[in-house]
């Protein structure tokens, strides 16, 4: 794919408004009746090239009004002619209703405030081809397992990112699978509405019956011959009452033998810290609720438990089912790990959906058909992230941390609450308001002897349109509310222009509650201009389709945070067959959509580790950022020039600020070990690897058996743990739990220090071969083992099958590899040195040689 210019990353934003018409024509044959069409054109405009043909000019344009309801969402002509044949008015020929304008204007009135039109399963869409693929592919997977063993739980995973569809195309594989019994469980209990509105909206599921807690009804009085899809939350199913026992509510549950159960949101092993930064900066009491609403908050008691998550339907689900289905846009640790093999995973990420866009219009290209298809992932915009090198006065006041890099927290810290609220910084925040409107800095020196202006996302006339609606991710309330205080004072007339949403805080209400403001103020989105304030709230699981811009005004450590945050504005905003006339066109109103940041390292950073972790197999992680580059462009503004940069670039600024200390933490970093009982278990069962791990320095001295009595002491944990639960522990049961946990969490942690203190040797290692190691496989797979011996104490098959045993964390591994061979290329960059044929760089060691 050829690399885009700056202009071509710069796309023009398309201009586009659907309008409701009627008309008349005075002659007996259309007495009583009005056509009722719509268009994105001009009306009279439109009326008249319909008529022209039939040389008709005998015409009145009755009404004229925008298809816009009070909630910005659109609606057709045929919702229009709908409603009216649904009132007794005769739809006498294609388009045209005998009936008069004030019954069209009462229909279109009902229509804007929500009225019901009555009836549901009206949509009519099929699968689209990689959904299909999706479904065919678990089918089979499910299907051979079972061929094998009938009474097999197969399990399976959909790496598939935002706006693949997975609702509907999970409820597609049930219908498939011909299920009766299906339960949705869900760590994030605010996507519900997804799930209900499928069933309930789509042809396929005529008859399905669907039930959850908020719902209501009595699932005792279900019709069993129709199938049901049950949806509930963790914290619900699995939470107990005050005594330790299931909940009453929940007791049929637990006895229905399901057909296939879902777990949504699977990366909640991630989600767990990230839950915490999406909603630190929230008021205590908000933020509480928030992570108990959004993120299962309940299940602090079972954390420890779910660090096992392949394991979770069997220890800590009293269900039974014949099948699992795992849904994540973000599952890296399920990737990185090995929890799920090539033939139990589906992927579906942003690169392939980008990719099927721009194959599915070079194809129609070439077809060149009269009536072409409608591309289905037209109106999926492409992101672009611009990030922006802060001038030096404003580096001063906030930089620092574990990078010395811009600190967004820091800048945008404040103190206060309401009216009251105030940045710390306020004159300097007041720049950085001037300088995204292309003030301060389009005076310096070094843009001045160019001549050229950098798009600033509020001065640029490219960019301007795409922040007619914007999001700013603050990090927290108060700076929320203090950037809304700034925004509306007197001296920035610029800004009294928009509306300034506040979706931060108590006042905005729990999870989704703070959406329909945001809708209300955005309306259709045609004339309104917005910016929505948060600093977590509407961060996942929402659609807003006319925000197309995002500011990331906060610090976020992980990608899966970063990216469910920035993916809210790649939702689509487009018009289907806005002229009525063809069912085939689709006006676009957001082609493309951006990420804005303004610490360039950080944001990069996250850049890089998401696109590595959407590949977890490729040997070389430059390579995954570049696929991912090649569809989501990246422009950086040095404080002199505006640039794009290549996957090589994005890994270089990425790893700018690392030092040899911080690497040597990486491999220090009790992530990098896995010391699970599953993982214990596999060691414990191969003589091989307990061979091996015997030869660990200082593994020894741990004692005989320490593995099993890690493992039976946590087994025996766990069941006075189920014990206490039920109000069966008894006092002296109560003081062994308390010592039995004591001593097997104990020697867990001198067992990770062991296997730690291995992998500090292996950077070493790297330093002392001629290779230049990418991924974990590569420091295994280079041909030196005698000193791989000599440094780390292991061979290079011992060191091999600790990490297929699942030992070592391969995502951070890899990760902690990558790090250091950059760290060392951009080393040996300073130095001037050669390479070797066909390496990269010298290794440090040969260095030392040649020189000698």
């Amino acid at each position: 794919m050829a690399k885009p210019s700056i202009d071509e990353v710069l796309t023009p934003k398309p201009e586009a408004r659907p309008r409701i018409y009627a008309y008349t024509i005075a002659d007996a044959a259309h007495h009583g009746q009005l056509k009722v069409g719509q268009t994105t054109r001009h009306v009279k405009r439109r009326v008249a090239e319909q008529l022209k043909t039939a040389a008709i000019q005998n015409f009145t344009i009755e009404l004229d009004e925008a298809a816009e309801r009070d909630d910005g969402s659109l609606f057709t002509d045929h919702e229009v002619r709908a409603a009216l044949v649904k009132k007794g008015f005769e739809n006498t020929t294609l388009e045209w209703v005998r009936c008069s304008v004030a019954d069209v204007a009462t229909v279109l009135a009902e229509l804007r405030t929500g009225k019901p039109l009555g009836g549901t399963h009206h949509e009519t869409f099929g699968l689209r081809d990689e959904q299909l693929d999706a479904v065919n592919k678990t089918r089979d997977y499910y299907r051979s397992i079972w061929f094998d063993d009938a009474s097999a739980v197969p399990r399976f995973l959909w790496n598939a990112k935002m706006r693949f569809g997975k609702t509907f195309t999970t409820y597609q594989l049930a219908k498939t699978l011909q299920t009766k019994r299906v339960l949705v469980l869900t760590f994030k209990p605010a996507v519900e509405d997804a799930w209900a509105s499928d069933l309930e909206n789509h042809v396929d599921f005529d008859g399905w019956q669907y039930l959850s807690r908020t719902t209501g009804g009595d699932p005792l009085l279900i019709d069993r011959a129709k199938p049901v899809v049950y949806f509930g939350s963790f914290q619900d199913l699995l939470g107990r009452d005050a005594a330790g026992n299931i909940k009453p509510r929940n007791e049929w549950l637990h006895a229905v033998n399901w057909d296939l159960v879902v777990f949504d949101e699977y990366h909640f092993g991630a989600w767990r810290d990230t839950a915490k930064e999406l909603f630190e900066g929230e008021d205590d009491s908000v933020a509480k609720k928030e992570a108990k609403l959004e993120y299962a908050g309940e299940l602090d008691a079972i954390n420890e438990d779910l660090t096992v998550l392949s394991n979770i339907e069997a220890d800590f689900l009293p269900i039974t089912t014949r099948a699992y289905l795992y849904l994540s846009g973000t599952p890296f640790k399920a990737l990185a790990t090995g929890e799920f093999i090539e033939e139990q995973i589906f992927n579906w990420t942003y690169t392939d959906e980008q990719r099927a866009k721009a194959a599915f219009a070079e194809s129609a290209a070439l077809a060149a058909t009269h009536q072409p298809k409608r591309n289905p992932y037209a109106a999926l915009p492409q992101m672009r992230l611009l990030t922006y090198q802060m001038p030096d006065e404003l580096l001063a006041i906030a930089s620092g941390g574990e990078f010395d890099e811009f600190d967004l927290n820091a800048f945008f810290e404040a103190t206060g609450t309401g009216a009251a609220a105030e940045f710390k910084h306020k004159s300097d925040v007041q720049k950085w308001l001037d300088i995204i409107r292309g003030g301060n800095v389009a005076q310096s020196a070094e843009l001045l002897k160019t001549g050229t202006r950098p798009p600033f996302p509020y001065s640029d006339v490219r960019l301007l349109p795409y922040l007619q609606h914007s999001f700013w991710y603050l990090p927290n309330v108060a700076a929320c509310q203090a950037m809304a205080n700034l925004l509306a004072e007197r001296h920035n007339t610029f800004w009294l222009g928009y509306q300034v949403i506040m979706a931060a805080g108590s006042a905005a209400g729990i999870g989704l509650e703070a959406l329909p403001p945001v809708r209300k103020a955005i309306g259709s989105g045609f004339d309104t201009q917005t910016i929505t304030l948060s600093c977590g709230k509407l961060t996942t699981g929402v659609t807003v389709a006319q925000w197309s811009a995002i500011l990331m005004l906060r610090n976020l450590k992980s990608p899966e945070s970063y990216f469910q945050a920035a993916f809210r504005v790649q939702s689509p905003w487009s018009i289907k067959n806005p002229n009525g006339d063809n069912p085939n066109e689709e006006e676009i109103l957001k082609p493309v959509c951006f990420v804005f940041d303004f610490a360039p390292t950080r944001a990069l950073r996250q850049l890089s580790e998401y696109g590595i972790g959407l590949s977890p197999n490729e040997t070389n992680p430059e390579n995954a950022v570049r696929d991912l580059v090649a569809f989501l462009p990246v422009l950086a503004f040095d404080g002199a020039h505006m640039t794009q940069i290549d996957a090589g670039g994005i890994l270089d600024i990425a790893m700018a600020g690392t030092s040899a200390t911080l690497l040597a933490r990486k491999w220090e970093s009790a992530l990098l070990v896995n010391v699970d009982n599953g993982t214990l278990r596999r060691i414990l069962d191969s003589p091989e690897a307990m061979d091996a791990v015997g030869r660990i320095e200082g593994w020894r001295a741990l004692g005989d058996n320490v593995i099993e009595t890690i493992i039976n002491k946590s087994e025996k944990v766990k069941d006075l743990k189920t014990k206490a639960k039920d109000g069966e522990l008894t006092d002296k049961e109560k003081k062994e739990l308390s010592a039995e946990e004591k001593e097997y969490k104990s020697k867990r942690r001198l067992v990770q220090e062991k296997l730690i203190k291995f992998a500090t040797r292996i950077p070493a290692f790297m330093y002392l071969t001629d290779f230049r190691e990418n991924t974990l496989q590569d420091v295994i797979t280079k041909l030196e083992p005698e000193l791989f011996l000599t440094v780390t104490g292991l061979t290079v098959q011992d060191f091999h099958l600790l990490v297929r045993l699942k030992v070592f964390n391969t995502e951070q591994m890899n990760a902690a590899v990558f790090a250091f061979r950059r760290y060392e290329d951009a080393s040996l960059r300073y130095t001037g040195l050669l390479s070797h044929d066909g390496l990269t760089h010298y290794g440090l060691y040969d260095t030392v040689v040649a020189r000698d």
